[in-house]
């Protein structure tokens, strides 16, 4: 429940209107504020796990100790295996 000192936020869903207005219908929320806070914590949850992955993603590539490959090496091989995937010429 909203606290006094909160004020009152106006939030245009566009297309999202009937999606939210839907869910109210079916009964699983009681208002399209409730649908909005909690489309809001999945974001929330959705933010932290992706948090996770980029830092554990990070760890190890700095944890890798195969040595570094120079820029244009990485461009060159990636252009081939392109070419090789389109069938055009690199």
């Amino acid at each position: 429940m909203a606290s006094r000192a909160e004020k009152p936020v106006t939030v245009t869903l566009g297309p999202l209107t009937a999606a939210a207005q839907d869910r109210v219908k079916s009964g699983r929320y009681a208002s399209v504020s409730e649908v909005v806070r909690a489309g809001l914590r999945a974001l929330d949850r959705e933010e932290a796990l992706l948090d996770q992955l980029l830092t554990a993603r990070v760890a190890e590539a700095l944890a890798d100790t195969r040595p570094v490959q120079p820029a244009e090496n990485v461009r060159s091989g990636l252009a081939a295996r392109h070419a090789r995937r389109t069938g055009k010429p690199a």
